[in-house]
């Protein structure tokens, strides 16, 4: 992997640039500069190509990340690049001095560090590569994660429905539930009933039969 092939990177707040590097000399880095403040503000990621070069920036939470690199690179590498870059200076900086620091007042601390994750880059292009697909990857899951939400949404309104059908069906389950306890009681205290009858029917006529006997045979005397 040719040296260059990563040549000017900066870190922008807005339109602010608050720190960059370059090991080179070129017009690349006034293009760069007009490039952002002509970013479209609907895009994370943007890339446009310029006399064999490519001016790659990502956006987020109000930072500008941006990298040149020579065309033959690809776009694996830079945007591996810029993802490390916003890790790193957000975890430095997240939500405290990034926040109103002054045009290349950075350069100091964070500029070594962009040439640092340049050669990283650089020399490690094979890595770069599988961690790449690695994200492609789960971008796809995430993709088809979030079509099948927007699906569910989309069917927020049948779902309603089958809630409430569901909601009835086991009211009225309930409502069988407690007229089907009911009329098994009712059935119990009919069958006890008859049983109460046929077992008073019955002692009555034993009752007869003993008394039919003793008067027959002066039972008692």
């Amino acid at each position: 992997m040719a040296q260059q092939s990563l040549i000017y990177s900066f870190v922008a707040r807005g339109t602010v640039i608050l720190v960059d590097f370059t090991g080179f000399k070129g017009n690349f880095t006034s293009i760069a500069a007009q490039c952002l403040q002509k970013l479209p503000p609907s895009k994370n990621k943007v890339i446009y190509n310029c006399d064999g070069h490519t001016f790659n920036y990502l956006v987020e939470n109000g930072f500008t990340y941006c990298v040149v690199a020579v065309d033959s690179v690809g776009k694996e590498i830079p945007i591996a690049f810029l993802e490390r870059v916003k890790e790193d200076f957000n975890t430095r900086y997240g939500g405290g001095k990034a926040a109103t620091s002054q045009p290349n007042s950075l350069n100091k601390e964070f500029g070594s560090k962009l040439k640092e994750h340049m050669q990283y880059c650089m020399d490690h292009p094979d890595e770069i590569s599988k961690l790449a697909k690695v994200k492609a990857q789960v971008s796809e899951v995430k993709g088809v994660l979030i079509e099948n939400i927007d699906k569910v949404i989309e069917r927020g309104g049948d779902i309603e429905i089958l809630v409430e059908k569901t909601n009835y069906l086991s009211s009225e389950a309930e409502r069988y539930r407690t007229q089907g306890d009911q009329i098994k009681r009712k059935f119990w205290f009919q069958n006890m009933k008859i049983k109460l009858i046929v077992l008073a029917i019955i002692i009555s006529l034993i009752l007869i039969i003993i008394v039919s006997v003793c008067g027959g045979f002066n039972c008692g005397k």
